[in-house]
């Protein structure tokens, strides 16, 4: 199965030999997060493009990364940035972030979950960064419910699942040393996606996951 969600954020002309590296592990990749400016940016980017075509012709589900502000974001922004995505770069799904938590806020992603697929995104990923209400695994494929350092990951307690069996738990890492097992950690916590790099800082998603070689 396959396990590993890549968020590497560096532009293709920059760093090709990393990106040549995420492409030539399409079977180990659950999916990988397309975000060219923060979103799909005001243009098309054809380094980006030809990136995304790339990716699909090795059989690798394209997530296109939008912000939502924790339910903040105006849902219209939301939806245009999705619409891009899709034309832009033939998404196959959407990852969005900074998403909120509560129950209040459901009916809000609920809508955007409808506007992602009438757009044609066949996958959703939610990034909470922290175990959402259970209301959110009716629209997820995927609930990302962990993201932060390595330290603060081991000190997890016991995390005892709430969500139905169709929808996958994620859990991104950074600032991970090099002897460490993320993956059995992750799948400690019922997470079955996963990310761990060795980043740190404001930008931990601008180094390579493990284990393709950092």
């Amino acid at each position: 199965m396959s396990t590993l969600l890549v968020p590497y954020y560096e532009h293709p002309a920059v760093r090709p030999a990393e990106w040549d590296a995420i492409v030539a592990a399409a079977p180990r990749l659950y999916g990988v997060v397309l975000n060219p400016a923060s979103g799909p940016g005001d243009r098309p980017d054809p380094d980006f493009a030809a990136l995304a075509e790339r990716l699909r012709a090795a059989d690798v589900r394209v997530l296109g990364y939008t912000d939502t502000g924790y339910g903040h974001r105006p849902h219209t922004d939301v939806v245009r940035d999705l619409a891009r995505h899709r034309d832009w770069y033939g998404t196959d799904g959407a990852f969005l972030d900074q998403v909120a938590t509560g129950e209040e806020e459901f009916a809000h992603y609920r809508g955007l979950a409808s506007a992602a697929w009438a757009a044609g995104h066949g996958t959703l990923v939610l990034n909470h960064g922290t175990p959402p209400h259970p209301l959110y695994a009716r629209i997820a494929d995927v609930l990302v419910t962990f993201e932060g350092p390595w330290s603060t990951h081991r000190a997890l307690p016991p995390q005892p699942r709430t969500y139905g069996a169709g929808t996958r738990l994620c859990h991104l890492l950074y600032d991970v040393p090099p002897d460490a097992d993320p993956r059995g950690a992750a799948r400690a916590h019922g997470a079955t996606v996963h990310c761990a790099v060795p980043g740190t800082g404001d930008h931990p998603w601008g180094t390579l996951p493990y284990p393709l070689g950092c």
